[in-house]
């Protein structure tokens, strides 16, 4: 299952038609606050938004939430002892079962989530994380199932990762109940808020709370910003509505921290007034585009700004700036602290790097930055935001590990199968990762499947393939026209060029599978 993303500390997280309702307050009226320097302040009534009961709200909302499941099928590793002494021993057992040595199995796999109609002819809003396929995984079916029962097979419309929204659509007869995206900026901390959704599977869940802070950062992101609220949000209320009590949705239930896996009363919801226009852009089938600048920062805390003598605690200290990027072509340099941007001050509620996503690619914003303590302003024209796979191919060697979690590039299926390798053209950011010149062409080495000729001869991550039978090789379709012809001449194996990461350039013969 694809459950509510939990978040275990704040720095590192991740997770209506206008109903008319008569409510009354719950409150005495005239209540009063503390005194200050012995003057009574100003009574304080609290706005009406306590209601006896949420039953009339959640009778008129509830019908145009649903529950989202989907149906997956995920390739896991046939060898679960793989890279350890026991390797070996099972694929032997295996092949004495008579089972292909190697094969990758398939799994079924599920997730389920919540999410609600946002139109008459069947628009579904939701998280992306609640349909998005498992590492390894293929979504085969998505199903929506109103609170009667009713299911409905689902198409994905559009989906947006960086924001975790994904906008569905299902064909049925007659009109479907909707609800409608309200203001977010007019929430207040203390307001009642009620989520409905599917957790744990119950379906049709409905819980209370108040709005505990608007616009909680959980980091720099564009999108790490989030109403909090502690009306409980558990596994299942993915992509579920937050309503305030006129009946609009202000927030989509997102993430919540929770050192216990369970709700404690800490939960964040994306605010409709983020959601809202990618929603619509997602729905019109648009591509969402966001600014781009080009740089490694990091925020300014006490200790930053002490060392550079600034009196001011806002702003982002640029760690390391990207070759031929946005950042760099206007001057940018590493050790510069930017303060400003078109205007706006760099700060805690307005992060970096929400300030640079809102900015349409090709703008140019002026930016106010400090350096060696003398203020300055430059000109900085906003580059596109490349997409997750790019930048995560861009960061993949940025650790000289071995992680398995880590999204594999775009190998192709024939490399993978005849040699066990899984690789990745050289770019100028892999290159400087791995400490070669940027006009280097190859592949680099990604990962190694254990079991293979390629493992036994030495070649492991961050080696780069130059050539394969004397014939260079820039992109994996390069390597695979090279394996094809090799096996069409009758030949067992191919000859590679390979650049060590000690930087030793070496033939190795690598047997085909």
């Amino acid at each position: 299952m694809k459950p509510v993303r939990y978040v275990y500390g704040l720095t590192s997280a991740l997770l209506m038609g206008g109903a008319a309702i008569s409510l009354s307050t719950g409150y005495p009226a005239g209540a009063q606050v503390a005194q200050n320097d012995d003057r009574r302040m100003a009574q304080v009534v609290p706005r009406a938004g306590a209601p006896e009961s949420f039953a009339d709200l959640t009778e008129q909302l509830q019908p145009a939430v649903v529950n989202i499941s989907t149906r997956q099928r995920v390739e896991v590793q046939a060898n679960p002892f793989a890279g350890s002494p026991l390797a070996e021993l099972f694929n032997r057992r295996r092949g004495q079962q008579g089972q292909q040595r190697g094969e990758p199995q398939i799994r079924e796999g599920q997730s389920l989530g919540s999410g609600f109609f946002i139109s008459a002819d069947g628009y579904v809003v939701t998280n992306n994380h609640v349909v998005s396929p498992a590492r390894n995984g293929t979504v085969t079916e998505i199903t929506v199932t109103l609170p009667d029962g009713t299911e409905y097979e689902a198409e994905l419309v559009g989906s947006d990762s960086q924001s975790d929204l994904a906008v569905l659509k299902v064909t049925g007869n007659g009109a479907f109940p909707f609800v409608t995206f309200g203001d977010s900026a007019q929430a207040r901390v203390g307001d009642w808020v009620i989520a409905i959704g599917n957790p744990f599977g119950l379906g049709g869940t409905v819980t209370s709370g108040i709005v505990s802070s608007v616009l909680r950062n959980t980091g720099d992101g564009a999108y790490q910003r989030y109403i909090q609220t502690d009306a409980s949000i558990n596994r299942g209320n993915s992509g579920g509505p937050l309503f305030d009590m006129q009946g609009n949705v202000i927030g989509i239930n997102n993430a919540i921290f929770s050192p216990s896996g369970g709700s404690v009363g800490i939960g964040f919801a994306i605010p409709s007034e983020v959601a809202a226009p990618i929603v619509s852009k997602l729905r019109a089938g648009e591509e969402i585009s966001r600014g781009y600048l080009g740089i490694e920062f990091a925020q300014i805390n006490d200790d930053l700004a002490d060392s550079l003598g600034l009196e001011e605690k806002g702003g982002a200290f640029i760690q390391n700036v990207i070759d031929d990027g946005p950042a760099s072509r206007a001057g940018l340099r590493e050790g510069d602290v930017i303060v400003a941007v078109g205007g706006e001050p760099v700060t805690n509620d307005e992060p970096l790097g929400y300030l640079v996503a809102n900015i349409a690619p090709g703008q140019t914003a002026p930016m106010t930055i400090i350096r060696n303590g003398d203020r300055r302003r430059i000109n900085v024209t906003i580059g596109k935001r490349p997409s997750e796979e790019e930048m995560r191919q861009s960061q993949m060697f940025g650790q000289d590990d071995e992680d398995n979690a880590m999204p594999q590039p775009e190998a192709d299926d024939a490399v993978q199968e005849s040699l066990g390798l899984n690789l990745v053209p050289l770019t100028p950011q892999i290159a400087r990762q791995l400490g070669v010149d940027t006009d280097m062409q190859g592949l680099a080495i990604a990962s190694v499947n254990p079991n293979s000729d390629a493992a036994r001869k030495g070649l492991q991550r961050r080696d780069i393939i130059l050539s394969a039978n004397y014939r260079d090789v820039a992109t994996v379709t390069d390597l695979e026209s090279v394996v094809a012809a090799a096996k069409k001449d009758g030949r067992e194996a191919v000859l590679l060029r390979i650049r060590r990461t000690n930087g030793q350039r070496v033939y190795v013969p690598v047997r085909l599978r």
